[in-house]
């Protein structure tokens, strides 16, 4: 996919970090993860999820490879094609990682709808001419800027985005309430997309200690400096805007360039 590096910080006003992330280029795997439920159960959380996502992500690549006579030949499928197994897979593997972090919360006695979990949001590339593909749950987020423009490229599952999309009336919700995470239920229906990924491309994942207080311009004006050899430098930046910012949760970055 391109040059990737990540940054996580606790902030100024938590007392342990629960966020995580994980730059797997071997895999063509990245991800952030948020996790929630007190104590170090959402250090746990976010870490597990990553651990587990990784682990089945892995042995299925491999499976695959194993079963894929040395003959076939993909060049000619189709991009809708070329994309189902692999959105398949993924699919599975968010199912895979929300099963074990469910039963942990039932061997722990937490009813459900209870316990730890996490929001975990990443890319996806199965092999370097396979499509990117896009994974969500909860309210991480990816952003891209591409010919100078900001999009982005996931919707929040919280009560709060709901409420604006049904153009509820006053009061809102607060901007911190899941619709879903990974872990307390026993059910996650995440959103999952394909992506065309242009030549000059930069995505940044991040945790909502990020983009909760600091303004997409700002967000988007940092990202326009990403170079390959100048990420940690931005990463550095974009937590230092989220503090300037007034954020008071952790905040994690994670800058992905495209080659032009």
């Amino acid at each position: 996919m391109g040059t990737a590096l990540g940054a996580t910080d606790i902030g100024v006003a938590r007392d342990n970090n629960e966020d995580n992330f994980l730059i797997d280029a071997d895999l063509g795997l990245l991800a952030v993860a948020d996790g929630m439920g007190g104590h170090d159960g959402g250090e746990i959380a976010s870490a597990e999820a990553i651990v587990l996502l990784q682990r089945f992500l892995h042995r299925s690549l491999r499976e695959a490879r194993a079963d894929t006579p040395p003959s076939s030949d993909h060049a000619s499928a189709q991009p809708d094609d070329a994309a189902a197994p692999a959105l398949d897979t993924l699919r599975h593997a968010l199912a895979y990682a929300n099963a074990g972090l469910y039963q942990a919360n039932l061997d722990a006695r937490r009813a459900d709808g209870a316990g730890m979990g996490t929001t975990l949001t990443g890319l996806w590339q199965a092999a370097p001419a396979a499509p990117v593909l896009m994974f969500h749950v909860g309210d991480s987020r990816l952003y891209r800027r591409r010919g100078g423009a900001l999009t982005q490229l996931t919707r929040d599952q919280t009560l709060y985005q709901q409420a604006l999309d049904l153009d509820a009336p006053p009061p809102l919700p607060p901007r911190n309430v899941l619709l879903q995470a990974l872990g307390p239920a026993a059910l996650v229906e995440p959103e999952l997309q394909v992506l065309t990924v242009a030549p000059g491309d930069v995505y940044l994942l991040c945790s909502d200690g990020m983009h909760g207080d600091s303004q997409a311009q700002d967000i988007g004006a940092i990202m326009a400096l990403a170079r390959p050899d100048n990420l940690q430098r931005c990463c550095h930046h974009l937590i230092e805007l989220a503090k300037r910012d007034g954020s008071r949760d952790n905040i994690t970055v994670l800058l992905l360039t495209c080659p032009h």
